[in-house]
Formats: C-alpha cells, sequence, structure tokens
C-alpha cells in the first residue's frame, strides 16, 4: 500500500490505498437517491472523461476501511460501464484522527482542483464542507450518522448546498431493547464515548433518556485517545456497569482491539454502534452493513459526477440499520445467550474477532 505525506506535514502519515476489481453495478443512468432514470443518451457525453475524486478517511478502523474498499470497487466497476476514468489513487488520504492534516488534506484537494471530495466520517466531513464553502467542489460524505444536526445538510431529502451523501445513522433505542432482553435485571449501564464526536452526541442523549424512562443508573466515561479511552474502560467496570453502550464513536472503535479483554474479563458486555466494534472484540455490534453503504456512496459519486445530479437536491441515502453482529467468542466467554436477538433484528449475523474485515 502507498503512503502519502501533505506537504508542511512530513510528521503525518496519510495512507493512499489503490484497490480495484468488479463491483455489482446498477444499470446505466439510475438516480440512487430519488430512484429516477437519465436517458442513456445524457450520460454517452462523458465516453472517456478524466474525474479526480479526493477520498478523506477520518481515521483508521475496521469500518471505515471497509467502507473506502467498497467506494473504490464500486467505482472502478462504473468507470468500465461508462467509459469513465474515477482518477482516486492520487487524491486519497487518511487524517488519522487529526484536525490539523485534515484541514490540510482539504487544502491539498481543493488546490488539485478535484471533481468531488468524500469524506468519510462526520468529523472529515464537517472540514471538507467548510473547504469547499466557496469554490462550491461537490462532497459526497458517508458515514455520517445525523448530517442535519451535524450542520451538513438543511435536510435529508434537500441538502440545500453543494453536499450529499450516505447516512448510518443509528437506532438507539433498538440497541437497548438488546441490552434488556439480553438481561433485563440490568441496573447500571456505562456509556462510552468521545464527547467531542458529533456523532456520539444525539445516541447517547437518547441511551440516558431510555434508561432514565427504565429507573436505571448510568455511568458516563469519555475520552479522545487509546489511553483515555482505557481508562474509561476500566472506570466503567469498576463503577459497575453490568453492559456498556458505545455510539458510531471512532475514538472508541480505534480503542476497542486494546479493551475488549477488559470487558470478557469483567463480564461486561459491550454493545457498539458498528459491526466493527464485534469485529474487534465487543460482544455485540449493530447498523449498517457498511460495504453496502460505500457502494451507495460510490453510486452517487457517479450520479453527480456523470450524470450530472445537483448534490443540492440529492437526497442524503440512509441504509436498513437493523443488523446485529454478535462476536461468538466474547458471547461464549462473557457466558451471555442472545439466542432471542434473531427476532429482534431484521439480520443476526456471527463474527469471531479479528483486526480487519476479510
Amino acid at each position: 500500500m502507498k503512503k502519502k505525506t501533505v506537504a508542511l506535514l512530513m510528521t503525518a502519515t496519510m495512507t493512499v490505498a489503490a484497490l480495484g476489481g468488479c463491483g455489482n453495478a446498477d444499470k446505466a443512468g439510475e438516480n440512487v437517491a430519488s430512484g429516477t432514470e437519465e436517458s442513456t443518451a445524457e450520460t454517452t457525453e462523458t465516453d472517456g472523461a478524466v474525474y479526480k475524486v479526493g477520498i478523506v478517511q477520518f481515521v483508521d478502523d475496521a469500518s471505515l476501511n471497509q467502507i473506502e474498499a467498497a467506494i473504490e470497487k464500486e467505482l472502478d466497476a462504473k468507470a468500465a460501464e461508462f467509459g469513465v476514468t474515477f482518477n482516486y489513487g492520487d487524491y486519497t488520504y487518511n487524517g488519522q484522527a487529526d484536525s490539523t492534516v485534515l484541514n490540510q488534506i482539504a487544502s491539498e484537494l481543493v488546490a488539485s482542483e478535484v471533481d468531488v471530495i468524500v469524506p468519510i466520517a462526520t468529523p472529515a466531513a464537517m472540514i471538507m464542507q467548510n473547504a469547499t464553502e466557496e469554490n462550491q467542489i461537490p462532497v459526497v460524505f458517508s458515514a455520517v450518522s445525523d448530517p442535519v444536526g451535524a450542520g451538513l445538510v438543511a435536510g435529508m431529502d434537500a441538502p440545500g448546498s453543494n453536499i450529499t451523501g450516505t447516512s448510518d445513522a443509528l437506532n438507539t433505542d433498538a440497541v437497548m431493547d438488546l441490552i434488556f432482553a439480553a438481561d433485563p435485571d440490568i441496573k447500571t449501564v456505562g456509556l462510552l464515548y468521545n464527547k467531542s464526536e458529533d456523532a456520539s452526541k444525539a445516541p447517547v442523549e437518547a441511551a440516558k433518556a431510555y434508561c432514565e424512562a427504565k429507573g436505571v443508573n448510568v455511568i458516563e466515561k469519555t475520552g479522545t485517545t487509546n489511553d483515555e479511552i482505557s481508562l474509561a474502560a476500566d472506570a466503567l467496570i469498576a463503577g459497575g456497569a453490568e453492559a456498556v453502550f458505545t455510539p458510531t464513536d471512532n475514538t472508541v472503535m480505534t480503542a476497542e482491539l486494546a479493551i475488549y479483554e477488559k470487558f470478557i474479563e469483567a463480564g461486561v458486555p459491550h454493545y457498539g454502534g458498528a459491526d466493527s466494534f464485534a469485529l474487534n472484540g465487543a460482544f455485540l455490534g449493530y447498523g449498517v452493513n457498511y460495504e453496502e453503504l460505500g457502494t451507495a456512496t460510490a453510486d452517487m459519486i457517479v450520479e453527480i459526477l456523470v450524470n450530472g445530479a445537483d448534490p443540492a437536491s440529492t437526497a442524503v441515502v440512509t441504509l436498513d440499520n437493523g443488523i446485529a453482529t454478535v462476536n461468538t467468542e466474547t458471547a461464549e466467554a462473557i457466558g451471555l445467550d442472545y439466542s432471542m436477538f434473531a427476532d429482534m433484528c431484521t439480520e443476526l449475523k456471527e463474527i469471531v474477532t479479528a483486526e480487519e474485515f476479510e
């Protein structure tokens, strides 16, 4: 895998992924967001065109890696279908959760006059939005949990500016239902998250309201680094948390491999807002299929670049977020039955601990 560093920030390493392959391409002209179709005559005029696609991953974790790979795979498939080129290999970066690096990446992409910027995760999307307010380069985000709450779009159906994308919105109540289905007698629930991540704010408030309605005690612990998250996990265990909930929080996600054994040893199930939590050792991850999310993001990119769709009127795409992924090794280690989940989710998947998805 090639590495790319931004000028003036030589200590910040950003990975450039050049993943190829073939994906499941939709028929020519299909509009992902609205379901409308464009005539094939409108797309043939772009044969041979080369589009610069800037991809900006917020941080290196299993879910975001999966999204990036899916975007690139689908772009390659669509390139073959439409007879165009999507050049993402020269414009793909990883910001490593550093706002200074992300801002420098934004400047690089604007200077390179890319045709579209594709930020993956809310913090990256917010910085790319700010960087394109004047130049109006189209922005197609992926894995933004609350685009309206984060101030990225005016509305899900009509974003209203140069930005749209795909959302991994989390049904927090559904996750809490699973927690209490597995153990109806829980008296204390722990919340583990980074309070600086916009994606975590609404789900955390929803979880607190859910527990308050049940008369259940809540312990909140936060952190902004791996070390702080590890200490927060220790504090939740010491505080008597009987289950821990984390929303789609990238900070906790990057720390999961370092903390999951703490929860196992304490017999505390950790429920996360993405399947990658379960992949990295948590008891359960809940939410969307991130490979499908990446594919849908790529389809929106094609609609905008090839078929001329306007981001301002292209609805934000949401997917089914009712997939529960259980880590069977962790479930066995803590002795927790999850068979009842099958009737509470659109899909129940099983997984074992690994660093990345195969």
